[in-house]
Formats: C-alpha cells, sequence, structure tokens
C-alpha cells in the first residue's frame, strides 16, 4: 500500500506570467482553486510548497497547510522535497505526488492516475501523465516535448524511455505528449533532487533526462485528456471560462 503525501510547489516569480499564482479567476487566487483540486483528488495529506510569504497567507487563510521554502531553489521537485522534509521528517509517507500549481480545472482524477505505475511496478521510482498526439502540428511543435513510451497496445501504462522536444521515435506508430507531473518514490526524490544536471538534460532543456541520464526508472499512465497547464494570458481566460 502507497502513502501519498501531495506537495504543490508554486512561487510568484513565474517567467512567462509573473505572479500566477495569485491570479484571479472568478474571485480567487489560482492557487486556491489548485489546492482544492488537490484536496478533490482525495489521494493524501495536501501541503503547499510556497516560495513566497503571500501565497502561504492564501493557503493558510483557507485553512490549508502552507510552508515556505527557498525562493532560489531550481524546480518544482526540488520545493517539493523541501516541504515534504520539513512536514514529514520521520518519511511516513513513501510517495510524493508533486502537483503542479498551474493545473487549476484539472479533473482530479487525473492524479490518482500517476500512482497506477508505482502501484503496479515496484521498480518504477517516477511516475507521469502522457496523452496521445493526434495532431500533426502538435506532433512538429517543439514547445510540445514528447514521450518515446514503451507501452504494449491496448496497455494505459509504459516505459518512458526517453524525453524529446523533437519527434521520437521514428517509424510508424502512435506519439505521446509529456503532461509533466510527477509523482516519486520518497527515496527517488531525494536523489533525483541531490543529481547535477546531466548533458542532454542540458541539451534539450528537460529536467526529466537528469534522471533517465541516471538511470532511474519512469514510466507514465495514457489519460485521454490533456490538463490545461496555465502560462500565458489567453490560458488564464481559458481557465476562467471553465471554471466560471
Amino acid at each position: 500500500m502507497l502513502s501519498p503525501l501531495v506537495v504543490i510547489p508554486t512561487r510568484l516569480d513565474s517567467t512567462r506570467l509573473p505572479g500566477k499564482a495569485l491570479s484571479d479567476i472568478n474571485g480567487q487566487p489560482m492557487i486556491a482553486h489548485v489546492w482544492r483540486r488537490a484536496l478533490e483528488a482525495d489521494v493524501g495529506p495536501v501541503i503547499v510548497a510556497c516560495g513566497d510569504q503571500q501565497i502561504a497567507d492564501v493557503i493558510q487563510d483557507l485553512g490549508g497547510t502552507a510552508f515556505l521554502t527557498n525562493p532560489a531553489l531550481p524546480s518544482g521537485s526540488d520545493r517539493a522535497f523541501a516541504a515534504a522534509t520539513m512536514v514529514d521528517p520521520q518519511e511516513q509517507h513513501d510517495v510524493i505526488v508533486v502537483f503542479q500549481g498551474d493545473l487549476p480545472t484539472i479533473d482530479p482524477g487525473t492524479v490518482g492516475a500517476t500512482l497506477a505505475p508505482l502501484e503496479r511496478a515496484p521498480y518504477c521510482e517516477i511516475a507521469t501523465l502522457a496523452t496521445e498526439i493526434e495532431s500533426f502540428l502538435e506532433l512538429q511543435a517543439p514547445q510540445i516535448v514528447k514521450i518515446a513510451l514503451s507501452i504494449q497496445p491496448g496497455d494505459t501504462v509504459g516505459r518512458a524511455v526517453y524525453f524529446s522536444r523533437g519527434i521520437t521515435p521514428a517509424g510508424a506508430g502512435k506519439h505521446y505528449h509529456h503532461i509533466g507531473m510527477y509523482t516519486y518514490r520518497r527515496k527517488a526524490l531525494a536523489r533525483y533532487v541531490s543529481l547535477p544536471r546531466g548533458i542532454l538534460e542540458q541539451r534539450e532543456n528537460l529536467e526529466q533526462l537528469r534522471a533517465i541520464e541516471a538511470g532511474m526508472r519512469i514510466d507514465a499512465t495514457v489519460i485521454q485528456t490533456e490538463p490545461l497547464g496555465v502560462d500565458t494570458v489567453l490560458d488564464l481566460e481559458r481557465a476562467r471560462q471553465l471554471l466560471g
């Protein structure tokens, strides 16, 4: 039996949409909506790993649990590990669900889908999500990260062999779009945040390749619908419409 802890890493210093964690969505800051989706997922206790006091204040006013982490931490995984260490120093939770702070409209059931690879394969260290690519333009777009996913016909979970901004793999067959939500075994997360940046990670600018280069096993669950990540003003307006 897994014992997950859900951690939402967030900060105000967003490159593409500064301050987006506190952006208003129908009268509530975005982080409040994300926090509610995490609670609705009902997979484990939920904490918010904050890079800024303003975000912590919002969550605490809602009755949630928030921890301040070093704003200079380089990634959401680093921030999640720091908060998990503070809230659970005895390591009673053996799985850390890193719930992105820019997914206010996510179907709560999607969160549970990230647990499936860990439940079925004890050698899987990191779980993530994918959707099938159906558009040629999406397949060609470098901002769409593709997974070389080793998956049996009819199955919904496969091994992620490689991630790329280019088209991978070659040849006939399905292609998959990576959804950047990660669930780690506790020891795997501790190892991951201790690793130096990898050669391929720097080349592709994809931090998940750090784990691949270090020989860590990543499996992905294929889901039907890609959750809306809020990265631009247009995404924010779409989220307002969906939650309206």
